[in-house]
């Protein structure tokens, strides 16, 4: 009986947040790290569909970071970053459609489906969803920025009950095709269906201090404070500057996760700790 009744106060307590969040879109970016440790990625699979049990409409996009760069390596192909942003030459640019298009992005469709949810693979050349453009620099090859994304696709799949699984791939006008991070994908995509949460899943346990001192809630002076100290870098500061975009175009929240935590995103949307790190304007 006080199993039941432990469990009883678990479900009070969710139902604010399940009331709340009802009929509205939680944008997820899962982490190629998640990828990593199939159990983790099933507890995320388990709870996704339970955000779609209880109506709420969860839009997934994925990474697949160290995936890609074992790939690139397998292939004799050297790995290059600036700030956190892949450089991508014409035969990295097959990888990641490979890695991140096909692999990783057909993975986390099945787990969605073996979990009970109904879930479709896209990126963004699907519907031309993601239209990007080369970065301002030139210096990067054939990694791009999202100019505008066409939301009717996903939302159709979301009123069908299916839970869209998309890849950070984009396309020009033209029909050529580019790497995008996934952090400012996830973002962009979130701004165009003027989501209720962004949250990102990565594999710390949030933004931390220049003291390394996890900061629950973050503002957008304090970013800018901590990316000139160093604190924040490297693929962290594509993640803050995503979450800061998205809520000024209208998200209503943004969070930087633990995905190592089992269960992270029902623990964040369903619960009065939460985790991580809150970004707000």
């Amino acid at each position: 009986m006080e199993r039941a009744l432990e469990l009883a106060k678990i479900l009070i307590e969710a139902l604010p947040y399940i009331q709340n969040f009802h009929h509205k879109t939680i944008v997820i970016k899962l982490g190629g790290r998640l990828f990593e440790d199939q159990k983790l990625l099933s507890d995320c699979a388990q709870d996704i569909v339970l955000l779609k049990a209880v109506g709420i409409d969860p839009v997934v996009v994925h990474g697949g970071g160290p995936q890609l760069d074992r790939m690139l390596e397998r292939l004799g192909i050297q790995a290059k970053k600036v700030d956190g942003l892949r450089v991508t030459d014409d035969a990295t640019m097959e990888v990641v459609e490979m890695v991140l298009g096909g692999q990783l992005n057909r993975e986390m469709v099945m787990k969605i489906n073996l979990a009970g949810g109904k879930a479709v693979g896209l990126s963004g050349k699907d519907a031309m969803m993601m239209i990007a453009e080369p970065v301002e620099d030139g210096k990067l090859g054939a990694v791009g920025e999202i100019t505008r994304v066409e939301c009717g696709l996903i939302q159709e799949l979301s009123k069908s009950g299916v839970i869209p699984v998309i890849s950070p791939i984009g396309v020009d006008e033209q029909g050529k095709i580019y790497n995008v991070n996934a952090d400012m994908a996830a973002g962009a995509i979130a701004s165009a269906l003027h989501a209720e949460k962004l949250i990102l899943l990565t594999d710390v346990e949030g933004v931390k201090d220049k003291d390394g001192k996890l900061l629950s809630s973050l503002s957008a002076g304090v970013v800018n404070k901590l990316i000139k100290q160093g604190a924040i870098s490297g693929g962290m500061i594509p993640k803050v500057k995503c979450c800061l975009e998205s809520l000024r175009a209208g998200v209503n929240k943004a969070h930087i996760i633990d995905g190592r935590v089992s269960h992270s995103i029902i623990l964040e949307i369903f619960t009065d700790k939460g985790l991580g790190t809150e970004i707000y304007l």
